[in-house]
C-alpha cells in the first residue's frame, strides 16, 4: 500500500533553515508528481510545492525564492528546503501524492510533520 513518511520538522528561530524529506513506498515513485502542503490552526491546507516527473518544480508565491522542492528517484524520496523561515510558516507540512488509477485520481498523505518558525 502506499505509504508517505515526513520527518524534519521542528523549531527554528525566524530567519532560520529547515529541511522536510518524505520517503515514499508502494507505487512507482519517478513516475509522479510530488507535491507538499501545509496546514496552520483554522486555515485550510494550501499547496506550499511540487515537482513534476520531469524534475519540473511549482510555489506558492508565498514561499517562493525561500524553499526549494527536490527528489531522488532513487531514494524515493521528496525534499523541501526551507530557507528564511518566517512565523507565517509555521504549520503542519504533509507530503502528498495523487495517483492515477482505473478509477481516477486517488490523494495519499503522509502523517504530516510540524514546523515551528518562533520570532
Amino acid at each position: 500500500q502506499v505509504q508517505l513518511v515526513e520527518s524534519g520538522g521542528g523549531l527554528v528561530q525566524a530567519g532560520g533553515s529547515l529541511r522536510l524529506s518524505c520517503v515514499a513506498s508502494g507505487f512507482t515513485f519517478s513516475i509522479n508528481t510530488m507535491v507538499w502542503y501545509r496546514q496552520s490552526p483554522g486555515k485550510q491546507r494550501e499547496l506550499v510545492a511540487a515537482v513534476t516527473r520531469g524534475w519540473m518544480p511549482n510555489y506558492a508565491d508565498s514561499v517562493k525564492d525561500r524553499f526549494t522542492i527536490s527528489r531522488d528517484n532513487a531514494k524515493k524520496t521528496v525534499y523541501l528546503q526551507m530557507n528564511n523561515l518566517k512565523p507565517e510558516d509555521t504549520a503542519v507540512y504533509y507530503c502528498n501524492v495523487p495517483v492515477d488509477t482505473p478509477s481516477g485520481v486517488i490523494n495519499y498523505w503522509g502523517q504530516g510533520t510540524q514546523v515551528t518558525v518562533s520570532s
